[in-house]
């Protein structure tokens, strides 16, 4: 992930975007056309809208994108029931910070990529701190709101990853398998044998 936003340069090899050497796009650009929502996501102790707002600082002060992006994410019901609302300080460096839940701050982390007007987007186990019910809801939204763009996203959840169009199983570092989920069914290998290990678990 962090080589897709070039946070860093491979030491070795090349990552390619159509056809081309990442490192041959200038770094703005690709900054501006990729938004990433990391495991361990950052938690501002500042106002809701603030939390929101950072995917796209230049329309920070843009409430109506804010809350609309909040809204896309599942995250405006929870702001709306905090006692200013999207003006409500967050956190717990501040006395009258309000806390939120794991899956309430995971909400928040996916509207400010929301913000973003990105063409790609990488979640990286987005739905960790979500219950069964909340992450479906959630990829229904991302799969609504996100037709437009190129979504790659991390997961170890199986429920997850058979909704992708295209599935890469990486084991040490090395892509083993591509596939669709019913291709890869199919041909009986490593991702058959985590689904059907996961399966078994619901049966």
């Amino acid at each position: 992930m962090k080589l897709l936003s070039r946070l860093y340069d491979p030491a070795e090899g090349e990552v390619l975007l159509d056809g081309r050497d990442l490192r041959d796009y200038h770094l703005d650009d690709v900054r501006r056309e990729v938004a990433v929502v990391f495991q361990d996501f950052f938690r501002y102790d500042l106002s809701a809208a603030d939390n929101i707002g950072f995917g796209e600082v230049r329309a920070l002060d843009d409430r109506d994108r804010i809350r609309t992006a909040a809204t896309d994410a599942g995250a405006h019901d929870t702001i709306d029931a905090l006692p200013k609302g999207y003006d409500t300080v967050l956190g717990k460096t501040f006395d009258e910070g309000v806390d939120l839940s794991g899956g309430e701050w995971q909400h928040l982390a996916i509207s400010r990529a929301f913000m973003s007007d990105a063409r790609i987007l990488i979640l990286d186990e987005p739905t960790a701190a979500l219950d069964a019910f909340r992450e479906h809801r959630l990829y229904e939204q991302v799969a609504e709101f996100t037709s437009d763009r190129m979504v790659v996203f991390i997961s170890h959840r199986f429920s997850t990853v058979r909704m992708a169009d295209l599935i890469v199983v990486v084991e040490q570092g090395r892509v083993v398998e591509i596939g669709s989920h019913d291709e890869l069914l199919a041909r009986e290998g490593r991702y058959a044998a985590m689904f059907n290990t996961q399966a078994a678990r619901y049966r």
